[in-house]
């Protein structure tokens, strides 16, 4: 691999995992707070890239796209959360991941019926179409943009969880959600709350990752599958772990493609195989109290 090829695919690298990160932050903050084994995260995702594409379809702006889309998928996941989920904290996982598998497949099924089984693709919008040159090399700007994009929303959400009383609410939830509900916590609408952002969080990913990757029926499930990766490396309910694990997955699903196509996928799960050997509980997570 010449340096040339090195940095392009290292550029693509940081694409792929700053939007993976979007997706696993929430999922892993989910887990992390909520104890919900949440198999409809995929769905979500893949929701928001289809809501978004009709958006922009229907209106012209993809900018639109981007506010709104994640705000109506919240707005899915508050009534998931309200109505299904809500009944099952004290039961088993195995509740939960029924519930949420299902949840999935009727979202995949409405998502089938509204948008069709057709590949779908999103134009990259005109301000940040076309590349510019740096040291002699070419590189897209929308990915540029991307990476920037991705590096600000984790920089935004370490703030709220370390900087802000609703970020302070979260973590001792995370950490002890019996003692934070005894210290007069509204832990079922922080539950509500966590739940909601990280199905936005998976939304945005869905709309930012549109103009790079297709869209298309499976796609949750693919998404998916990295984004429990991440969670499981990175450790429960830390965003630290959910962003330097998206970094370590997403760098090497690309190179792993590029140097090893017959073996991508491998060296995706020997890497996840060894963290679990020598840290099972992932790199960074925290012990935590559940309610009883």
């Amino acid at each position: 691999m010449t340096l040339d090829t090195f940095v392009i695919q290292l550029t693509n690298g940081l694409v792929f995992s700053l939007l993976l990160f979007l997706i696993a932050a929430g999922l892993s903050l989910i887990f992390g707070l909520m104890d919900v084994v949440n198999l409809s995260h995929g769905a979500f995702y893949l929701l928001g890239a289809y809501v978004g594409l009709s958006i922009t379809r229907w209106t012209g702006s993809f900018w639109l796209a981007l506010l709104f889309s994640p705000l109506l998928v919240a707005v899915i996941g508050l009534v998931v959360e309200r109505f299904l989920l809500r009944q099952l904290y004290r039961r088993g996982h195995l509740d939960q991941v029924l519930c949420t598998f299902g949840v999935g497949l009727i979202l995949a099924d409405v998502m089938r019926s509204v948008w069709g089984s057709y590949v779908e693709s999103v134009a990259i919008p005109a301000p940040l179409d076309g590349q510019i040159v740096i040291g002699g090399l070419p590189f897209p700007v929308y990915r540029l943009a991307v990476i920037v994009f991705g590096l600000l929303i984790a920089l935004g959400l370490w703030l709220l969880i370390e900087r802000t009383l609703v970020g302070a609410m979260i973590r001792a939830g995370v950490n002890d959600a019996q003692m934070a509900s005894a210290l007069g916590i509204n832990i079922p609408r922080l539950f509500a709350l966590v739940f909601a952002g990280g199905t936005a969080l998976a939304a945005l990913g869905g709309v930012a990752a549109s103009p790079i990757l297709n869209i298309y029926q499976g796609l949750d499930s693919e998404i998916l599958i990295l984004a429990l990766v991440v969670v499981v490396i990175g450790g429960l309910g830390t965003l630290q772990g959910a962003f330097w694990a998206s970094l370590i997955v997403g760098m090497a699903d690309v190179f792993g493609k590029a140097l090893l196509p017959e073996f991508s996928v491998f060296v995706t799960y020997a890497i996840m195989a060894g963290v679990l050997l020598v840290r099972p509980q992932g790199l960074f997570r925290r012990e935590q109290t559940r309610l009883a």
